[in-house]
């Protein structure tokens, strides 16, 4: 019996030990090239709602409510970016920076909702 606990404390260690070393190592996931092509900023203006775009150029100016006008010199953008994913950049107007995202289609014309950004 006691050789019988012995064995079972070990093995509930073993299994501790290996999603301990699992969760160190972090959430992995895929790096290197996607299937998004970079987009001008006027062809994204005419895609339809929901599609994935990426973009490059500047951040104009901040809208408020965490949207902001984006520019890649063929015509502008409201870009809605939110607090969490900015990632710790701190784009200015002179600035090159990459968005991937999906097409909003508002009213007033289409807006890109912001996945990532990124520093050229």
């Amino acid at each position: 019996m006691k050789r019988s606990l012995q064995l079972l404390a070990t093995g509930a260690l073993s299994v501790s030990a290996l999603s301990l070393a699992a969760h160190a190592q972090g959430q992995g996931g895929f790096s290197g090239p996607d299937n998004l092509r970079v987009a001008t900023v006027a062809e994204a203006l005419e895609l339809a709602d929901d599609t994935h775009v990426k973009i490059q150029g500047q951040i104009v100016r901040s809208l408020g409510d965490e949207k902001y006008e984006f520019t890649d010199g063929s015509a502008t953008i409201v870009v809605e970016i939110d607090d969490d994913d900015w990632g710790g950049l701190e784009a200015t107007p002179d600035m090159q920076v990459e968005i991937t995202g999906e097409i909003d289609e508002e009213r007033s014309g289409n807006e890109l909702d912001a996945d990532t950004i990124r520093q050229l």
